[in-house]
């Protein structure tokens, strides 16, 4: 079985296991510290992946895989889960006593993720997946006495649910068409022959499914409310962990399992794309409330993604997967800024950014460091993404997708620098007061920001790194 290859996810459950049990031997006015325990204890996890990924190879009977796609992919989705907690610390602390619950549900969240994105069987990659969504569901509606919080879980479980439910279906058509759930054995199944309409019907409940995990137009419906109601450092790790692991399920398994079939995804997804960021842009275009705002955004970046779906090559992928990486790393920063002018304020009002620059020069500085990543300004490295993205798409002759993608960065450029202007050019309540430190905060802030320079002055490693996992699917 090769336990060995297992050792992160190990030690991401004894991480999880070891925050419940502390939670009971601490008092409710000790509690925040466990949310320091959850990030020093993912330094363990962090280095075995590192270490493990020395040495690919199959485990669990061949049901998961280390290469570097999950290598990439576990690193990202631990980076997101400490950026994620330390603004939680002193969110938590002012609203909910289930702390130590709260840093576990995370803990068990990014583990299904971890396992998500090693998956290459069916049956593994959904149990990966359900135990992921499970505690999303969970979390989404984790502060009890706030009617959003509780109506974002509710929406978020039902649509969820559904959403799993089309998904498995699919899957139970794709192993009735094939026989088998391995994506190597289905692999080679659809390459001996034309699949029957059975397949197809299958390939197309795969893409609702995996849709509304990845926020895609027509299966988005869920984001605006959820994101809104959710505790803001639960909107964070929707926004980007769910994302990262669904696209990189998506990857592995059409890339691997549906490769016979390219003559027919990659033009859907190319479709979708196309109306996925549209649809996000000019959505995000009138919302008044910054949680609303960024879940339209994140629609239209899942949108850009998508385009590195539109063609089943290397060069694509890899641009797709530095993509990911400068999403990851922009929104988290841009989140950890909400999560403190929502502590601050007691409001995600567009209205209430009025200002902050003055009241807070730092974070607000940060933010609009953020914005303009997402805006695709050099020297940040959301510009470099989206250049290698749109030309690694252009080099495949999808010349109308570049252009239709460019024209909605474009778009996308006034909602980011609405917020930009408010901090800046609008005046701050008569009254204002300058807002309190947050430590913990501040370090997840800084880690962003210098994430955003250092990936855009100096790109050429992320890159590579990008294209040694996007080896792993399209070897040419």
């Amino acid at each position: 079985m090769n336990f060995y290859l297992l050792l992160p996810e190990v030690a991401m459950a004894v991480l999880a296991l070891v925050l419940v049990v502390a939670d009971l031997f601490t008092s409710d006015k000790a509690k925040s510290w466990l949310g320091y325990l959850a990030v020093i204890g993912l330094i363990i996890p962090t280095i075995l992946v590192a270490v493990v990924g020395q040495t690919p190879g199959q485990s669990f009977f061949g049901t998961l895989t280390v290469d570097p796609l999950s290598v990439v992919f576990q690193w990202l989705l631990l980076l997101s889960a400490a950026l994620v907690i330390l603004p939680s610390i002193d969110y938590m602390r002012r609203r909910s006593r289930y702390q130590g619950e709260y840093y576990a549900l995370i803990i068990f969240a990014t583990l299904g993720g971890m396992l998500l994105v090693s998956s290459t069987e069916l049956i593994t990659l959904f149990v990966s997946l359900e135990l992921m969504s499970i505690c999303l569901y969970i979390m989404a509606g984790f502060i009890k006495g706030d009617h959003h919080s509780s109506e974002a879980g509710m929406k978020y479980l039902l649509l969820g649910a559904v959403s799993s439910a089309v998904l498995l279906y699919g899957l139970a058509l794709l192993y009735g068409t094939t026989g088998t759930t391995t994506l190597v054995g289905i692999h080679d199944a659809l390459a001996k022959s034309s699949p029957p309409a059975i397949g197809m019907l299958g390939l197309a409940l795969l893409i609702a499914g995996f849709g509304f995990k990845i926020a895609i137009v027509p299966f988005q419906m869920w984001i605006p409310d959820v994101y809104q109601g959710a505790p803001t450092p639960v909107t964070s790790f929707l926004s980007v962990a769910s994302k990262l692991a669904g696209f990189a399920v998506v990857l592995r398994v059409f890339g691997v399992g549906l490769q016979p079939l390219e003559a027919y995804w990659p033009s859907i997804f190319a479709v979708l794309a196309v109306i996925t960021m549209t649809v996000g842009n000019v959505a995000a275009l009138r919302q008044t409330n910054i949680k609303r705002m960024m879940g339209y955004s994140s629609i239209g970046q899942a949108g850009y993604a998508l385009a590195g779906l539109a063609a089943a090559s290397r060069t694509t992928a890899t641009g797709l997967l530095f993509f990911l990486i400068a999403y990851a790393i922009t929104n988290l920063g841009v989140f950890a800024a909400i999560v403190y002018f929502s502590n601050r304020l007691g409001s995600d009002e567009l209205a209430d950014y009025n200002g902050l620059s003055k009241r807070s020069p730092v974070m607000g500085l940060a933010l609009a460091v953020c914005l303009l990543s997402l805006v695709g300004m050099p020297p940040m490295v959301g510009f470099w993404s989206k250049v290698y993205l749109f030309l690694s798409v252009f080099d495949v002759g999808l010349v109308w997708l570049v252009i239709i993608g460019l024209l909605n960065s474009a778009l996308a450029a006034y909602y980011y620098l609405k917020v930009v202007h408010a901090m800046y050019l609008k005046p701050a309540v008569a009254d204002g007061k300058p807002l309190g430190a947050d430590p913990p905060l501040a370090l997840a802030m800084l880690v962003a920001v210098i994430g955003i320079f250092v990936s855009g002055l100096v790109p050429g490693p992320f890159i590579q790194l990008a294209s040694q996992a996007a080896g792993v699917i399209f070897p040419q």
